[in-house]
């Protein structure tokens, strides 16, 4: 007996099979795709001092948001790549906060800010291995993670970022512990040297512990001890805490502080918050040199544009005069900041 093929029959198995296959494509495709994901930022400012003399002179000895008139911040693109329990995260800025923040020293001419891998061992341990942003401290690099525009004193003191490898525990729903071991700080080279540093938080119920160690020789920040926390006051109330001590035996120098950082929200679009700061430096085993800083910081959000009008007043004690001229010098710097931050994710 002769078979008969039914030609469209097979035609419509084809054109099914075929359909499979590319619907099966797009969504590997779509599956490869979510593994990636982009976020960042730009910002941009507006700065003016009211006893102005040319741009060193108008510092307020903090990183970021210095220069006067119209300037730019900077412009971040962070790229996240996850599968299954590993990923890796890329940082890169652009920009002249993005230069103070990786000191001009990076691969790129300081354009990484943060490069690292990490793995999820368990539900609670996480390894991370490369360069990252510090863990010491309430402010981070990024300025729309921040209610204040400009950076505290105690921020600008200690270090920005560390290579090294950390692992991170969760220990229950409200605490936690990371230990690490690392370069010196803002150190992406130790040949000449060998010098490690050692780094340690306890997170509980949201307030944080940190101890950070390295030898002190090198440019070495030595030992430090800092508490980062806060509290709800009430559903619109929030008042942040921040202290920190800082000791380098090799140099005879450190710092110690407290800032506070009160906010209020009024709506959903505004708030208020002020920064009062108050830190001591001693250099060269020296006398202390105290430094009063307030800054009071607005903040309106539409879509994902926030923009921060910010006044600040700086004061430096013990007859430090660091603004103004030569023949006109002052130990106070009072300056109007008016910012604009946009970001994605």
């Amino acid at each position: 007996m002769k078979t008969v093929i039914n030609t469209k029959y097979v035609k419509n198995i084809l054109a099914s099979g075929l359909m499979l296959l590319a619907v099966s494509s797009v969504i590997a495709q779509e599956e490869e795709k979510s593994a990636l994901s982009l976020s960042g930022s730009i910002d941009t400012y507006y700065r003016t001092t009211f006893n102005e003399a040319g741009v060193d002179e108008s510092s307020s000895f903090t990183s970021f948001a210095n220069q006067t008139g119209f300037a730019l911040g900077m412009a971040n693109i962070i790229g996240t790549y996850e599968t299954g329990d590993t990923g890796f995260v890329v940082d890169l800025v652009f920009g002249p906060r993005g230069t103070e923040a990786t000191f001009n020293n990076d691969v790129l001419n300081g354009v990484i800010n943060q490069a690292y891998a990490y793995w999820n061992v368990s539900e609670g341990t996480t390894l991370t291995i490369g360069r990252f942003n510090t863990f010491l401290g309430y402010e981070v690099i990024a300025p729309a993670a921040n209610f204040n525009y400009s950076v505290s004193h105690l921020f600008s003191n200690g270090p920005f970022s560390h290579i090294g490898l950390k692992a991170d525990f969760t220990l229950s729903d409200d605490v936690s512990l990371m230990l690490g071991v690392m370069n010196p700080w803002d150190t992406n080279d130790i040949t000449g040297t060998g010098e490690y540093s050692f780094g340690g938080q306890l997170g509980f119920y949201g307030q944080f512990l940190n101890l950070y160690y390295d030898s002190g020789k090198n440019d070495g920040l030595g030992f430090e001890i800092d508490y980062t926390g806060g509290f709800d006051v009430s559903d619109d109330f929030f008042f942040g805490i921040n202290a920190a001590y800082n000791k380098n035996s090799e140099t005879e120098s450190g710092f110690y502080g407290l800032a506070i950082y009160p906010q209020l929200t009024t709506s959903e679009t505004f708030a208020i918050g002020l920064r009062g700061e108050y830190m001591t430096f001693t250099q060269d085993g020296l006398d202390d040199t105290p430094v009063l800083a307030a800054t009071l910081t607005g903040s309106y959000t539409t879509g994902n544009l926030i923009i921060k009008p910010e006044v600040r007043l700086d004061s430096w004690g013990n007859d430090v005069e660091p603004f103004g001229n030569a023949t006109d010098p002052t130990n106070s710097l009072a300056s109007f900041t008016l910012a604009a931050i946009y970001s994605f994710d």
